[in-house]
């Protein structure tokens, strides 16, 4: 009989991702996702599949599967700023209640649950790279306060429960990860940078550019997440790759892979926008003998050429969601 996961988010960018790999890996997948930021073109290529089905539900309300489950993986947020700056309400629900309910189904189903946690409850760090044992330096009340203290927070409530309760958890820090099925124009660095080369615009950085950010190719992040889950590891530990750029080299580096001449121009760094961002993944390597295998020209290649074939009218589009069903 095949082992049953739920994976929120199911999706999104990583989510769906995620349910691949759960797919090869001979499990029966449970998708669940309100499609607030996900879209089902990342799944439709598994809905004619067996063990795999989709529940089109909002995890901060109460959550109801039927059946056994041995897993849950809670990947449902918004990810990037031009999602959570929207929707600030609905990050921090997702993270308090929507933690909350499924850790409640995990108890209930005595499933382990891994949560996605972030490289921003480090916030704009003092300690570079960033360890585990890093408490952070996030500004709570500024405008990226909404999902840094959602995840905060989500760690806080997913421990409690593993302490209070015997719930069997996990908590993985993803710092940036990039590949396909990203969202064109999200406001994430990567695929903004390349979407601004593929239209023939100037490519913008943020401050100086001197700010660093380290780039997770999305295969490895998966495969990290994966082994975390199935360790008997319940403390937080990062999942990124430690391979350290500028903001400046990296739009260079874009310019360079698509072949174009567009200008780097610049504009005013944005509100605890963080100025460095390195992992330290000691931990990933002793505990969970992983570390990433993509180079970022590997990666960035992949990448472009998915983005290259998306339809024009996609690579024009911008955001622009209506949210105001959401406003409560």
């Amino acid at each position: 009989m095949k082992k049953r996961v739920l994976i929120t988010g199911a999706a999104g960018f990583l989510g769906s991702h995620l349910c691949d790999r759960f797919i090869k890996e001979g499990f029966h997948v449970i998708g669940m996702d309100n499609l607030i930021t996900g879209s089902l073109d990342n799944i439709e290529h598994l809905m004619p599949l067996e063990h795999f089905e989709f529940h089109h539900h909002d995890v901060s309300n109460f959550v109801h599967v039927s059946g056994n489950l041995d897993y849950i993986l809670h990947f449902a947020s918004p990810a990037s700023p031009i999602d959570y700056l929207k929707i600030p309400i609905q990050t921090l629900k997702v993270g308090s209640l929507g933690t909350h309910n499924l850790l409640g189904l995990a108890r209930v189903k005595q499933a382990r649950m891994i949560i996605a946690s972030t490289s921003e409850v480090y916030g704009d760090p003092l300690v570079h790279p960033q360890t585990e044992e890093y408490y952070g330096n996030v500004n709570p009340v500024g405008p990226r306060g909404v999902y840094d203290e959602a995840k905060r927070f989500q760690e806080a409530m997913t421990m409690a429960y593993h302490t209070y309760h015997g719930v069997e958890t996990r908590i993985v820090r993803i710092f940036n990860t990039y590949g396909p099925r990203m969202r064109l124009n999200d406001g994430r660095v990567l695929p903004a940078f390349i979407g601004q080369a593929l239209r023939g615009e100037d490519l913008t950085v943020f401050g100086d550019g001197s700010q660093t950010r380290s780039f997770c190719y999305v295969d490895d992040q998966v495969d990290g997440i994966f082994r975390l889950l199935m360790s008997d590891y319940p403390q937080p530990v990062n999942i990124g790759n430690p391979d350290e750029i500028t903001i400046s080299q990296f739009a260079e580096e874009i310019i360079k892979l698509t072949g174009t001449d567009q200008k780097v121009v610049y504009k005013p760094l944005p509100k605890d926008d963080p100025m460095q961002r390195q992992p330290n993944i000691t931990k990933a390597k002793e505990i969970l003998g992983w570390e990433p295998k993509v180079s970022r020209e590997e990666g960035l290649k992949i990448t472009y050429e998915y983005f290259k074939s998306l339809p024009q009218e996609k690579l024009f589009k911008k955001e622009h969601k209506d949210f105001s069903n959401y406003r409560r």
